[in-house]
C-alpha cells in the first residue's frame, strides 16, 4: 500500500475529529451530570430511563392519592368519635330520664339537650373534606344526612339521602382500596320481632318517650337500643381503622419503591463524577498530543527533503 503524505493528512485529520468527538461528549457528561442527553447517544439506556420516569412519575401519584387516602380517613375517625360522644350522651340523658325521681318539665329539657345531641351528630356525620362528603357514597357532592321533622315542625330523628356505596381508590399498580364512604352502614338497620330499626328510628322513639314521659321505654327498651347503635358505630370506627392502617403500610411500601427506582435511575442516567472527571483528562491529553503530532504531519513539505 502506498502512503502518501495525503492520505496521512486524511487520516490524521479523521483520528483528530474522533478525539475531539470523544472529548466533547465527555464535556457534555460533565455539564450535565448525565451519561446520555438525547436518545442517539444509547437508545437502550435512554429506554431503560424513560421507563424508570414513567414509573417514578406513577409511583408519585400513587402516593398523592394514597396521603389524600389517609387524611380522609383521618376525618372519618374524627366524624366517628363525635358521633360515639353524642350517642353516649345520649344514652346517659335516656338513663337519667328513665327514673321516677325526674318530672315532666325535666324530661323536657332533657328532650332539648337530646335534639341537640342530634343535630351535633347529624354536623359531624355531614363532615365535608376536600370538597367531598365522607359519608355520603359515590355521591360525595350531596349532604348524605338531614333532621327529620314532622308536620309541625318538630324533630323526629335523621334520614339519609346518599348512596349505599363505598369509594374506591387506587394506591398501587393493580391495588384498590375502598374509603368506608356508606353511610347507610352508619344507620344500623336490622329487623327485630317489634319490626325494622334504625338509628333514624331509634332517635324518634326516644324523642317520643321523653315527650310523652314514657319511663318504662325509657329504663328499658331504648337504653338496649343505645347501646347497640354505640357498639355498632364502634365497630364501623374499627373498620375505619383497619383501612387506616393498610394506606399506612402502602405509604410506607410507596415510599421504598420510589427510592429503589430513583437508585435504580440514578444508576444508569447519573455519572460518576470522579471517573468521569479522569476520563476527560485523558481525552484532553490524548486531543492536544493530537494536535500536537498534526503540526508535524500538516506541515511536510518538498523543502523537508531536500
Amino acid at each position: 500500500m502506498r502512503i502518501t503524505d495525503s492520505y496521512m493528512s486524511s487520516n490524521f485529520l479523521s483520528s483528530l475529529q474522533n478525539n475531539l468527538t470523544r472529548l466533547s461528549k465527555v464535556q457534555q457528561q460533565l455539564s450535565s451530570l448525565k451519561e446520555v442527553s438525547k436518545p442517539s447517544d444509547d437508545p437502550m439506556l435512554v429506554s431503560q430511563i424513560m421507563d424508570l420516569n414513567n414509573s417514578i412519575i406513577q409511583n408519585e401519584e400513587y402516593m398523592t392519592t394514597i396521603e389524600d387516602s389517609i387524611d380522609f380517613s383521618n376525618m372519618q375517625d374524627s366524624a366517628y368519635s363525635s358521633v360515639t360522644e353524642s350517642l353516649s350522651r345520649i344514652r346517659t340523658l335516656i338513663q337519667q330520664a328513665g327514673t321516677d325521681t325526674m318530672n315532666s318539665g325535666d324530661r323536657q329539657i332533657v328532650k332539648a339537650e337530646v335534639e341537640a345531641e342530634i343535630q351535633t351528630m347529624t354536623d359531624a356525620l355531614n363532615t365535608n373534606f376536600g370538597g367531598k362528603y365522607i359519608f355520603s357514597g359515590m355521591n360525595t357532592t350531596e349532604k348524605p344526612f338531614s333532621i327529620a321533622k314532622d308536620a309541625a315542625g318538630n324533630m323526629t330523628g335523621i334520614d339519609y339521602a346518599g348512596t349505599s356505596d363505598n369509594l374506591p381508590r387506587r394506591i398501587a399498580q393493580g391495588v384498590q382500596i375502598e374509603l368506608k364512604t356508606d353511610g347507610s352502614a352508619l344507620m344500623n338497620k336490622q329487623v327485630t320481632e317489634e319490626g325494622s330499626d334504625d338509628l333514624g328510628i331509634f332517635l324518634a322513639d326516644v324523642l317520643t318517650a321523653l315527650k310523652t314521659d314514657n319511663v318504662d321505654a325509657l329504663s328499658g327498651n331504648l337504653l338496649e337500643r343505645a347501646d347497640s347503635n354505640i357498639d355498632h358505630i364502634v365497630t364501623q370506627r374499627a373498620e375505619n381503622g383497619a383501612v387506616f392502617n393498610r394506606l399506612e403500610a402502602s405509604k410506607e411500601r410507596n415510599t421504598s419503591e420510589n427510592l429503589n427506582l430513583e437508585s435504580m435511575r440514578s444508576g444508569k442516567q447519573d455519572i460518576d463524577l470522579a471517573e468521569k472527571f479522569m476520563e476527560y483528562t485523558m481525552e484532553q491529553t490524548a486531543y492536544q498530543a493530537s494536535l500536537a503530532m498534526g503540526t508535524k504531519i500538516l506541515s511536510t513539505s518538498i523543502l523537508d527533503y531536500l
